[in-house]
């Protein structure tokens, strides 16, 4: 858990608690790694290599690049991701210090929130009985709830817009939720961040299936809002989700 989480109390500091004491072990050697990654891949995740730390800054050559060890190492990563366990487990032998982006919209969405807002939602949500899937923790300060897509209609006017995909015209409807969908991706656990000790990991693992979207969603928003009142001057950057 980020530091800022530390002195967490109550209902919500136990579920903190729990979480952190189920989390799969992110194993550091490179079996573990690759043993994780051929596990979203046989979930049904397509993966596509991505940048990595090197020091503060990012491996690309890109000067001054705005999300170091985010984004994937090629241009093409959308035909590029795949389950094939035979490729994944190339990538991640070859590169062994690269992190891996799942590419979204394919078979998997992902509602990306302030970790406060998602602890609370959580909680409510096993409270509630809801199902819940994977949910990863990114030690910036966002937890990732790992749905499946709500697909892409055969009538393309009948598509829903992405107007909860963290446009700044939207951000005030549904504050603080990045809903990664059909053109995004995200980080896949094990992955380090820029920065001493940070990574993005499984507070709940792949064993658990991917819910509807919709089931999670008035749960989700609510959370992010009560937490933007709470903390009107709070900003949060967002991770670019069109490319």
């Amino acid at each position: 858990m980020s530091a800022e989480l530390g002195g967490r109390t109550g209902l919500q500091g136990k579920l903190s608690q729990w979480l952190r004491g189920r989390r799969p072990k992110d194993a550091a050697d490179d079996g573990g790694r690759e043993a994780l990654l051929l596990a979203a891949a046989a979930a049904g995740l397509p993966l596509a290599p991505a940048a990595h730390p090197a020091g503060y800054r990012c491996s690309c050559d890109r000067v001054g690049c705005p999300t170091p060890a985010r984004h994937p190492v090629s241009f093409a990563w959308q035909t590029q991701s795949t389950t094939d366990r035979a490729q994944i487990e190339r990538w991640a032998r070859h590169q062994p210090q690269a992190n891996f982006i799942t590419a979204t919209g394919m078979v998997h969405d992902v509602m990306d929130v302030p970790i406060e807002a998602g602890l609370d939602a959580l909680e409510r949500l096993l409270g509630a009985g809801i199902e819940v899937g994977p949910v990863a923790e990114s030690d910036d300060g966002r937890l990732l709830f790992f749905t499946l897509t709500r697909g892409t209609p055969e009538d393309e006017d009948e598509w829903w817009p992405c107007e909860l995909d963290c446009h700044p015209e939207t951000m005030d409807e549904h504050p603080g939720l990045r809903w990664h969908c059909r053109g995004s991706y995200v980080l896949v656990p094990p992955a380090r961040l820029s920065g001493e000790g940070q990574s993005v990991h499984w507070l709940r693992g792949l064993e658990h299936p991917l819910p509807d979207p919709l089931s999670l969603l008035e749960t989700l928003t609510d959370a992010c809002a009560r937490h933007a009142d709470e903390e009107p001057d709070h900003v949060t950057a967002a991770w670019p989700l069109r490319h």
